[in-house]
């Protein structure tokens, strides 16, 4: 068994390779055509004379095409912007559907032999290494040298992995060109999900997917013996490929307005923008139902469900972002930070996102119905701008390229809206609680150790208190690593919920507060 995970290492790490390579192989020529076809046409004249010195030319790296690219677009804006000819300038960014059709190579003619020795090789190498995993062992979580990991532990490992995925995100963000070989490897899945060429989100939909999907199997291992942890893990596998990844790119294909049925606002912040209501109202039936439903997740759902179940019915078992923290980042969960410095922070930012996700919303729709009489278009630069802190560097950058250095859930923690939502509701109006018997705690801090949310929990459990946090998700790991049971996710009535330390034990006495 152990050759087998060392092999399947080994096609990880040349997965990983190819991945990295690729965007790099061929070569890069346009023609006046390829301009014409990509272009808008108030700007397509234009264009193809502004960008007539590259006709011809062959390019033997992305950097030096969309550099001239980009080169020649900024010179003529520039000169615009000087004479302040505002409504002639090019806002459009044309760099990666123009770097996309120009390449030219082993890739555009082969994207498939490319996608299997990219993401395939490191899907079968993930799966041949992660399914022998505790084969001869006893079920129950395994705490051995966690501390001790390269790649666990803040190690070079780790680093190098978190550096990786911060860059990834940073190119794909904000500087898709230069991943346009990656995105043609993929334009045939595409083509047959929805009928239309791939785009960066695709590939990173479908990245995304397969790493919840292989990271899930691990999890299986991991908690074999744990039914909980076993079907919550099965649930944010099965959202994320059907509802987040499936379902969507299918509706395309009909010719149905795109759209994530497990995201809600506010997590899902452009639901109230301009073209997601426009394009909900002109969809006929299914988009007044997606409208609707929108509405009733917002106002009825997430309060009246987390009343019954507490956050974790969407953190841990339905969103996309929980999925990849539980899956992909469960290795490092134990690296989340359980100061008091780091809940007092954790208050302020996630409630503050909350508040700024309000704000944005109120004056879009303000706006929307004032016919835009309010702000104008400037309503673009401020979802611009939310969009780019918010969405992008945030839940993207932070969220998960952090997951090596601060924990897997650091998006969730510190970031995201809809949690802070559902977190305010489980705190003062929920009948879920995680109750505690501090007589049989061992004070082993198992527990603490692995609170992807920063949680203390073994300070509550010394003093047989139940843990009703804003922040806890209810993933049910700090129970599972307890040797002794001390810890129980319950549902009950929401009298007794919250008790105030009904016993404190200390070096001299134990004191019963009535």
């Amino acid at each position: 068994m152990k050759f087998i995970q060392n092999t399947g290492l080994v096609l990880v790490v040349a997965g990983l390779v190819v991945f990295t390579v690729v965007p790099f192989l061929g070569s890069w020529k346009m023609e006046s055509t390829m301009v014409e076809e990509v272009t808008k046409e108030r700007h397509r004249e234009v264009m193809v004379d502004l960008l007539a010195p590259m006709y011809g030319a062959s390019y033997g790296s992305p950097f030096g095409f969309i550099n001239d690219l980009n080169g020649y677009v900024k010179a003529h804006n520039d000169s615009l912007k000087a004479e302040e000819k505002w409504d002639r300038v090019i806002w459009d960014d044309y760099a990666f559907p123009l770097t996309k059709i120009a390449s030219r190579g082993p890739v555009p003619a082969h994207p498939l032999l490319f996608l299997a020795l990219s993401v395939g090789l490191t899907v079968l190498g993930g799966l041949l290494y992660t399914v022998p995993l505790y084969r001869n062992e006893p079920a129950g979580i395994k705490n051995d040298g966690i501390y001790f990991s390269s790649m666990k532990a803040r190690g070079w490992l780790g680093i190098l992995t978190g550096t990786y995925l911060i860059v990834f995100y940073v190119v794909l963000y904000w500087y898709p060109a230069y991943l346009s070989n990656l995105v043609i490897m993929v334009d045939p899945l595409s083509q047959a999900l929805s009928g239309a060429p791939a785009s960066q989100w695709f590939l990173y939909g479908l990245v995304y997917t397969l790493a919840i999907l292989v990271m899930g199997v691990r999890m299986f291992r991991k908690y074999k013996g744990n039914k909980y942890q076993t079907v919550r893990t099965l649930s944010v596998m099965f959202f994320q490929l059907a509802f987040a990844f499936l379902i969507p790119e299918i509706l395309v294909l009909f010719n149905m307005p795109w759209h994530d049925f497990k995201n809600i606002w506010p997590l899902d912040y452009t639901f109230f923008y301009e073209y997601r209501l426009d394009g909900m109202l002109n969809s006929g039936a299914l988009g007044m139902f997606m409208l609707v439903w929108g509405i009733l997740l917002i106002v009825v759902g997430v309060p009246l469900i987390t009343y019954f179940y507490g956050k974790r019915w969407y953190c841990s078992w339905v969103c996309g972002c929980g999925g990849l923290a539980e899956t992909l980042g469960d290795p490092y969960r134990q690296l989340s930070d359980k100061s008091l410095k780091s809940w007092q922070i954790e208050r302020y930012l996630v409630h503050g996102v909350l508040v700024l996700a309000v704000v944005v919303t109120g004056v879009t729709l303000l706006n929307y119905f004032m016919e835009f009489g309010l702000l104008g278009q400037a309503t673009d630069q401020l979802h611009s701008l939310y969009g780019f802190a918010i969405g992008s560097a945030f839940a993207g950058v932070i969220g998960t390229g952090f997951y090596p250095f601060m924990g897997n859930r650091v998006w969730c923690r510190f970031g995201c809206p809809l949690a802070a939502y559902l977190g305010l509701v489980q705190r003062f109006k929920s009948r879920f609680r995680i109750t505690t018997n501090g007589g049989q705690c061992i004070s082993c801090g198992n527990c603490s150790t692995y609170c992807e949310m920063g949680i203390d929990v073994r300070w509550y459990a010394q003093r047989g208190q139940n843990i009703v946090r804003a922040s806890c998700v209810g993933c049910g790991v700090c129970s599972a690593v307890c040797p002794r049971g001390v810890l129980k996710l319950e549902n009950d009535k929401e009298s007794g919920r919250i008790n105030d330390m009904p016993i404190i034990i200390g070096n001299d006495s134990i004191n019963l507060n009535a």
